[in-house]
């Protein structure tokens, strides 16, 4: 399975993005996706995740009530709309997809995307 994440750039602080993450190469519709970020000199954190049927989605806390998680099963690929967006969320962004596991832990996860760059101007 691989993933291809792609829409980061550089918006203004209160402005808005998505995100995409194209998997192939496998059973997309079977497996949970994730979004992870890591912001320069801090680790990687859970941003939200959704199952492989699109019924349930998990958010940090954090970004509640300003990204959400979809996916388009007929595409092969997951979305994450970013509003709202803050300072803070500048960090690269990366997808991940696992078969069975939805949480925050990234060590369960088992293919990655290679990230893409958000920054977010004040």
């Amino acid at each position: 399975v691989q993933l291809q994440a792609s829409g980061g750039g550089l918006v203004q602080a209160g402005g808005s993005l998505r995100l995409s993450c194209a998997v192939s190469g496998g059973s997309f519709s079977t497996h949970n996706v994730a979004w992870f970020r890591q912001a320069p000199g801090k680790e990687r954190e859970f941003v939200a995740a959704i199952s492989w049927s699109g019924g349930r989605t998990y958010y940090a806390d954090f970004v509640k009530g300003r990204f959400i998680i979809s996916r388009d099963n007929a595409k092969n690929t997951v979305y994450l709309q970013m509003n709202s967006l803050k300072p803070e969320d500048t960090a690269v962004y990366y997808c991940a997809a696992a078969k069975g596991y939805s949480g925050v832990d990234e060590r369960w996860y088992d293919y990655w995307g290679q990230g893409t760059l958000v920054t977010v101007s004040s």
